[in-house]
């Protein structure tokens, strides 16, 4: 598999590169992830079952589509591909610091509000389907950003949830009531990273912020706050640095609750357990808005 890889490289990079060194490295919970070099390069693959490729396809032009915008650094993308029963994608290896400073903290948030400033003019979605986390993410072109989020985003992940067993009583209602939900709001469709958690963010050794890991579309920029916010929050100045570039607009602690709905009740279709209850307390939340 590794010589196979190691040749795929070779072919992307214009020249010869045999791996001398292989290490295992932080892959997530979904994926397996190394630091493989030749003593003079060194790049990051992740390796999953052969019937991910697809995953592997998506993110890759994810990551292509955030590092064309020169705005926050991403590990730009070398190869995808698949050998034997095993899928693989080679990323750039960027060398991450510990924390990182308030400055740099500002900058990402400042360079994340230059990255939305990308709009799309086919409306909300993507060319393709993604994912989030292994779960299917359904991008279909859609003008208006309530009819896609109801429809594509917590439509979709409470139908998985159904077959999986969970009791989500007041999902229909909730779907409903998302064009009221967001009647007020007219959000541009802006490049987003998709899964933007503590986890898929970081610094480099030499402090500079770098986003990676993504889900990437076309959609309300908040979603990409909110999720900061989700499973604790980001340094503060990484909010200031953020509505420095670009406020967010009144009305956001409510649509907050909304976004992060959507990733809790994807994690209870990942891992289940208490991610139920706490979606529906959500939910509960949500409607008494309404």
């Amino acid at each position: 598999m590794w010589t196979e890889i190691a040749e795929h490289i070779s072919q992307e990079i214009g020249g010869k590169f045999i791996i001398e060194n292989r290490r295992s490295v932080g892959g997530g919970c979904i994926n397996q992830g190394y630091a493989i070099d030749d003593r003079d390069r060194t790049y990051f693959v992740k390796i999953n079952q052969a019937s991910q490729v697809d995953m592997f396809a998506a993110e890759a032009l994810g990551l292509k589509e955030m590092w064309l915008t020169k705005t926050i650094r991403v590990p730009q993308p070398i190869c995808y591909g698949t050998t034997n029963n095993s899928a693989y994608i080679v990323q750039e290896y960027l060398e991450l610091g510990r924390g990182g400073g308030n400055n740099a903290w500002e900058e990402m948030g400042c360079k994340l509000a230059a990255m939305h400033k990308n709009i799309s003019n086919k409306g909300f979605g993507w060319e393709i389907n993604n994912t989030i986390g292994s779960t299917p993410q359904i991008n279909t072109w859609t003008s208006n950003w309530a009819e896609f989020f109801a429809e594509h985003r917590i439509g979709y992940q409470l139908k998985l949830a159904k077959r999986r067993g969970g009791q989500f009583s007041q999902g229909e209602n909730l779907i409903k009531a998302i064009p009221k939900l967001l009647a007020n709001h007219h959000p541009q469709p802006s490049l987003v990273h998709g899964d933007l958690w503590s986890g898929n963010a970081s610094v480099t050794a030499e402090n500079e912020p770098v986003i990676f890991d993504p889900a990437t579309y076309y959609g309300d920029r908040e979603v990409d706050i909110a999720m900061t916010e989700l499973f604790g929050r980001f340094p503060a100045a990484f909010y200031q640095g953020y509505n420095a570039v670009w406020s967010l607009e009144p009305g956001y602690e409510l649509r907050k609750t909304l976004y992060n709905l959507y990733h809790i009740i994807n994690h209870f279709n990942l891992f289940g357990g208490s991610y139920e209850s706490q979606a529906n307390r959500m939910i509960s939340q949500l409607l008494s808005k309404v």
